[in-house]
């Protein structure tokens, strides 16, 4: 096993830092800043019409959804009522069940036909673009007349038809979740406020 010396993993951490820090900085440009607000506006509108949002993804990315999906039944910055956020990746008999009868590429589908309703939105979480069970979890959102959210690193590939597309500026899987991440915590506290601050 290789150990780095401690200036070499000083160096390290100082490299990841400063990659996180140059994808923040590109988060403040107006571009991004204006998707952050589309995307916060769909899901006020959502659950001032007593509607749901949902998440999956895979991996990291089904960590990432049922994070953002306790800060709305949860809370985020403040106590307040709770709001409808539905993580698709945690029912483990409706996982394997669809995946073993339908396909892998189903399990998120499948639960979006059975539980969504049209004002709904849906939240696709793929760092690559192109995970082919959130893909088709987005088709079936549209077809079943929820609005769709892509989170979603630089390039958006089979998940640039969602409504809403939040492809961050950045390549690396860590890099991507970090924010991703980020930009969740703004959008369900900026819902937070909308909906329940003073």
């Amino acid at each position: 096993m290789t150990e780095l010396a401690a200036d070499a993993r000083q160096d390290f951490a100082a490299g990841e830092i400063a990659k996180l820090q140059r994808g923040l900085e590109s988060l403040l440009s107006a571009e991004y800043l204006q998707r952050i607000a589309a995307v916060t506006d769909e899901v006020v509108r959502a659950l001032r019409s007593s509607r749901r949002v949902f998440f999956c993804g895979n991996g990291g990315s089904a960590a990432d959804a049922q994070h953002l999906a306790a800060e709305l039944v949860g809370r985020q910055n403040f106590d307040r009522a709770p709001a409808a956020g539905i993580a698709l990746t945690v029912d483990s008999s409706v996982l394997t069940c669809v995946g073993n009868d339908f396909g892998w590429e189903q399990v998120f589908a499948r639960q979006v036909t059975a539980l969504g309703q049209p004002g709904d939105v849906l939240f696709g979480i793929s760092t690559s673009g192109r995970s082919a069970n959130v893909v088709a979890a987005l088709a079936a959102a549209r077809e079943a007349g929820l609005a769709t959210v892509a989170f979603t690193g630089r390039e958006p590939r089979e998940m640039a038809g969602a409504d809403h597309v939040l492809a961050v500026p950045a390549d690396e899987t860590a890099k991507i979740q970090e924010l991703l991440l980020v930009a969740g915590h703004i959008i369900f506290a900026q819902v937070e406020r909308i909906m329940f601050g003073d």
